[in-house]
């Protein structure tokens, strides 16, 4: 049964690590696919730095915590992704941001995902102490 947990829970981390590849090599494609301009000067540092970072890291931990089977990678990861969901609901209750149900709804699923595998792949006995 792991097994099949297993295979979404790869995919979440190869997705987020191509996805932080991307905005290193070629920051214009996935920014016109994320619905963002890409911007230039000190703008284009940050969106750089910060989104790839921020997918890479995602990546990182959900492979980290395939590897290990230490629960603490899939929460990092798990909270990266539900604070990015919870952002935006704020960003469009608050700030006048559009609603994007199609782009909250995966984050709030690969969240979900992440902590069943936390949950389901990491016995007591192979968490760290």
């Amino acid at each position: 049964m792991q097994w099949l947990l297993k295979i979404p829970v790869s995919l979440i981390g190869v997705l987020m690590l191509s996805m932080g590849l991307r905005w290193l090599m070629a920051p214009s494609g996935i920014a016109s696919e994320l619905g963002m301009p890409l911007l230039d000067g000190a703008g284009l540092s940050t969106q750089i730095g910060d989104l790839s970072a921020f997918f890479l890291c995602i990546g990182v931990f959900t492979l980290m915590g395939l590897s290990t089977r230490w629960p603490h990678w899939y929460y990092a990861a798990a909270l990266l992704l539900g604070l990015t969901a919870f952002g935006r609901v704020l960003a469009w209750l608050l700030h006048g941001a559009a609603f994007l149900p199609k782009v909250i709804g995966p984050e709030v699923f690969f969240t979900v995902i992440l902590l069943l595998a936390a949950r389901i792949l990491c016995t007591k006995s192979e968490r760290p102490s």
